[in-house]
């Protein structure tokens, strides 16, 4: 997932925003509930589109025995909002600020793996472009290269609009990276030439406007329009997709991508006009994302499933970029999990340890890799999950790594 801040100027950080309207606001959204030996009276704070806030410096030093605040977060289904989080029950202590830190870049290096992942390809697809060998790009599936890149595109729509510096960066180096494969694809003529126009309009498009809209540069029905465009093709895309991995063991066909593509477009139209329901706009804002996520989601078991059906191609697998796929998501795990966004969550941890170590594990039952290999891995995940559980829970201040994740599926 493909997808998650120095504590000097920490972009994404609850400590770092203020808001003009904290004290003065009349619409209290959060009840900040402040737990002290002396007696505080309740305050409100309220916060337009759950955007993540801080209580003023002063108003911690009217209080010297604060030692947390807690918020109420949003829902799990509300994770495309902008900065959903509340930051319940953090405590105002600097290790906690400092895991805000480290999970940022824990984020950020998770694009070194990514980019080792995609580049064995790019360089193996310019050896034979120079060497005339343009017929072995064949054996690189277009389709599939697009599909991912839509993908990507989603992700960088959904985190840009949450203004996640360091998984922005890690969805657009995906991008690049796709699209670089798809240039070569292209010029070895593995691609056709239509295709490729349009999906090279698509591909600047989304970067410049996720470019401007991250610096609040672009109008906002425009915007609007990107977002629906995004989320009517996440939504054909991915049925298909499901469907086309079983084939041939069912019919081939392209009903499962009309049937989704015409309530996408139904769903979006209604949204439009303003006549569809309160919870079904709120469900079609995180659309984008979702179907994004499953889409890298989907993509672990269709390797597993084209494992079960031919167990020989197990021995063309690599080892190593089964092991930067696990490393790369496991990254920014901690990160989705800080921020409480339940969406990012759930695709890191499917990806890291299904297509990761899941892949691993079948390498290891066909005997490809050697047990040591294995269970070093296994270990390492279950390890590094453990830590970002637990040290998670301290900055909440939970007794258990259940309030966490209670939290993160359901809200506070």
């Amino acid at each position: 997932m493909a997808g998650c801040l120095p504590l000097a100027r920490a972009p994404s950080s609850s400590f770092s925003r203020r808001s003009s309207s904290l004290l003065a606001s009349s619409k209290p959204l959060y009840s900040v509930s402040l737990k002290s030996s002396v007696a505080v009276p309740e305050h409100n704070v309220s916060s337009e589109s759950c955007e993540r806030l801080t209580v003023a410096s002063w108003f911690f030093s009217s209080a010297p025995n604060l030692h947390r605040l807690k918020l109420k977060s949003c829902r799990s289904v509300d994770s495309d909002v902008y900065y959903p989080l509340g930051k319940g029950a953090l405590e105002t202590r600097e290790s906690n600020r400092q895991w805000d830190y480290l999970t940022a870049k824990f984020a950020a290096a998770s694009n070194f793996p990514f980019f080792l992942l995609q580049l064995p390809q790019i360089v193996l697809n310019a050896q034979n472009l120079l060497a005339g060998n343009s017929a072995s790009l064949l054996a690189v599936p277009w389709l599939g290269m697009v599909t991912g890149l839509l993908g990507n595109l989603s992700l960088l729509s959904y985190f840009a609009k949450k203004r996640e510096t360091e998984a922005i960066f890690v969805q657009t180096l995906g991008v690049i990276s796709i699209y670089v494969v798809i240039v070569q694809l292209a010029i070895a003529k593995a691609m056709p030439l239509p295709q490729f126009i349009v999906t090279s309009v698509a591909v600047a498009s989304g970067l410049i406007l996720n470019f401007l809209n991250y610096f609040n540069w672009l109008n906002a029905g425009i915007w609007s329009f990107w977002e629906d465009v995004i989320t009517i093709g996440g939504v054909s895309v991915l049925p298909q997709v499901m469907w086309s991995t079983f084939v041939p063991f069912i019919p081939n066909s392209i009903l499962p991508g009309l049937i989704a593509f015409s309530v996408a477009l139904l769903a979006v139209g209604l949204a439009r006009i303003d006549k569809l329901p309160e919870p079904g706009v709120k469900i079609l804002g995180s659309t984008s994302g979702w179907t994004a996520t499953l889409l890298f989601m989907w993509m672990p078991i269709a390797q597993m499933w084209t494992n079960f059906l031919n167990p020989d191609n197990i021995r063309g697998l690599s080892a190593f970029s089964m092991l930067l796929a696990m490393i790369g998501n496991g990254l920014m795990i901690p990160r989705a999990l800080f921020i409480r966004d339940f969406m990012w969550f759930t695709g890191s941890s499917w990806a890291s340890v299904l297509m990761g170590l899941g892949n691993l594990a079948c390498m290891y039952c066909f005997k490809s890799i050697s047990k040591e290999f294995f269970l070093a891995a296994a270990f390492s995940l279950a390890t590094w999950i453990g830590i970002a559980l637990w040290r998670d829970t301290k900055a909440y201040g939970y007794r258990s790594p259940v309030g966490s994740l209670k939290e993160l599926v359901f809200g506070s």
